[in-house]
């Protein structure tokens, strides 16, 4: 082969560098795998599930958007399953939760924000990778709920605050066939890699998981009479 024809041979095989057919792609000289490619495939505008602005995945929440640089495009649970939901707290209030999750410059936001009153902001779509685990995997597989407040003033966790994230925590499980316990719904504090204390010390765990089932068979009772 002459030297302009090896030069043709190296620009078709650069522009068929992505084989979606075979159990593996070469790319700039590396491998990955297929389902992998899939995953880039189906982040292309043209693969994505249809979208529409401020559309909610929690009944009841208000669209607040997250600034684009805190989250990135994702089809989930297509390309990434979900399994886990995290609970943080603010160490600040709503407002400020709201202000820094839509700052380009913060670099990190949770799908939901739980005010002390029990309303709810959805900042991030739940088919979307929120940048809020602090551990990339974690924030492939899970929804981030934040909550107001701050985690060594247990009187920020308010009755209503429990129970409206309860009941978002138990459509979350719903949703993507997650069991209610507490290897599926865990502090930012249990995930590895991170140095956050959140929810802390006050957050009452056996009382959140109660209200966390209840929400679930009350849901499911309902469904059950529709």
């Amino acid at each position: 082969m002459g030297s302009d024809d090896k030069q043709r041979h190296k620009r078709h095989i650069g522009r068929r560098a992505v084989l979606l057919g075979g159990g593996a792609a070469v790319v700039g000289g590396g491998v990955w795998a297929q389902d992998e490619i899939r995953r880039i495939w189906r982040g292309m505008p043209w693969a994505r599930k249809p979208r529409k602005e401020g559309e909610l995945d929690h009944a009841g929440a208000e669209w607040i958007a997250a600034n684009p640089a805190n989250w990135r495009l994702a089809d989930r649970p297509d390309d990434y399953r979900i399994d886990r939901v995290v609970v943080h707290v603010v160490q600040g209030s709503y407002p400020t939760a709201l202000k820094v999750f839509k700052d380009p410059w913060h670099g990190a936001a949770t799908h939901y924000v739980v005010r002390k009153d029990g309303h709810v902001a959805q900042m991030i779509r739940e088919l979307d990778v929120a940048f809020h685990a602090g551990n990339r995997e974690y924030n492939e597989r899970s929804v981030g709920i934040e909550h107001e407040g701050f985690v060594d003033r247990p009187e920020d966790f308010t009755d209503a605050m429990y129970e409206a994230s309860a009941k978002l925590t138990a459509g979350i499980c719903a949703r993507y066939g997650l069991p209610v316990d507490r290897k599926h719904i865990i502090g930012h504090v249990e995930v590895p890699g991170t140095d956050h204390t959140d929810p802390g010390p006050h957050w009452d765990w056996d009382r959140y998981m109660q209200l966390v089932r209840e929400a679930a068979e009350a849901a499911q009772a309902e469904q059950a009479g529709a």
